[in-house]
């Protein structure tokens, strides 16, 4: 039986983190034995320790319905490529994107399969994707960074403003904050952490634009999506937990370049997407600011 579903984890020094990230994938994936699945585990060139312990968990790793495949990169090559890299070895009819510090919650995988077969319009889903808090992962309910959306969020009017409900159509459109996080809607982008997504719509669009090396390029992909037609969907009738900033943030200057990457993206998505319909003038400044807080 072919796979339904193939799961691609990028690891890049989080040797803990990611067994267990693992452990309760497969925990979840177990109570399904009918549903086909492949975990597809690609290592950026860790220097932890990950790659023993994947090869380790690959060899004693023992399943009648899951497939597991590691990929061990000899130079860290940045979130997109290394994705696209298990894309490539992918077989399953869809692909979920899955950071190796997401925690599988409680998510009933063949309904959450038949959701997307349901909904053939689906280029992209992600579940609710949650912080140990509680609270709601923000890059995962996210609006596309235009420059009103970018002004109210960096300039603090969507927080100011949250607490009056009417008010949150016009000034929270960054994180959509006027939509209800209870209930099923249509999202703009949502996060690479928990990005599912039909293997015929990546292979139509061309998976991830590795100009990005970190940071954007799930905007970017639900850009092209939304370009093409297809719905991008916040499903949170399922969840995950997203333990977050455990990449790249071990020394102050690991953080300056993560910080670079970040500022970076912001740079490559707007002149990809936005520059064309703005003036000279405008971009110039929105560089300059751009620029400027990557220096802050």
């Amino acid at each position: 039986m072919s796979n339904l579903l193939s799961i691609i984890i990028l690891s890049y020094n989080t040797v803990d983190i990611t067994k267990r990230a693992l452990d309760a994938l497969v925990a979840s994936l177990s109570q399904y034995p009918l549903f086909q699945a492949e975990i597809i585990v690609v290592d950026n060139a860790s220097q932890d320790g990950s790659r023993d312990m994947i090869s380790t968990y690959k060899k004693s790793f023992k399943s009648t319905h899951i497939s597991f495949i590691s990929i061990s990169n000899i130079e860290n090559e940045g979130f997109p490529k290394g994705n696209n890299r298990g894309l490539h070895n992918a077989s399953g009819a869809y692909v979920l994107f899955m950071n190796s510090d997401v925690i599988v919650d409680s998510i009933h995988w063949p309904r959450l399969i038949q959701y997307m077969q349901k909904n053939k319009n689906i280029g992209a889903l992600t579940v609710k994707l949650q912080l140990p808090n509680k609270h709601i992962d923000p890059a995962s309910h996210r609006g596309f960074p235009t420059l009103w959306n970018s002004f109210t969020y960096f300039s603090q009017l969507e927080r100011l403003t949250h607490i009056i409900v009417p008010l949150r159509k016009v000034f929270g459109g960054y994180h959509l904050t006027h939509l209800n996080l209870n209930k099923p809607h249509m999202v703009e982008a949502i996060s690479g952490a928990f990005f599912m997504a039909p293997q015929k719509v990546l292979d139509e669009i061309g998976g991830f634009d590795e100009e990005f090396f970190m940071y954007g390029e799930d905007i970017d992909l639900a850009y092209r999506m939304k370009e093409k037609g297809y719905d991008v969907m916040y499903y949170p009738r399922f969840t995950a937990t997203h333990l977050k900033y455990q990449s790249g943030l071990q020394n102050k200057q690991a953080r300056q370049t993560t910080k670079k990457y970040f500022y970076d993206a912001m740079g490559i998505f707007y002149r990809k997407h936005y520059a064309k319909n703005h003036s000279f003038l405008v971009n110039s400044l929105v560089n300059i600011l751009i620029d400027i807080k990557s220096t802050i």
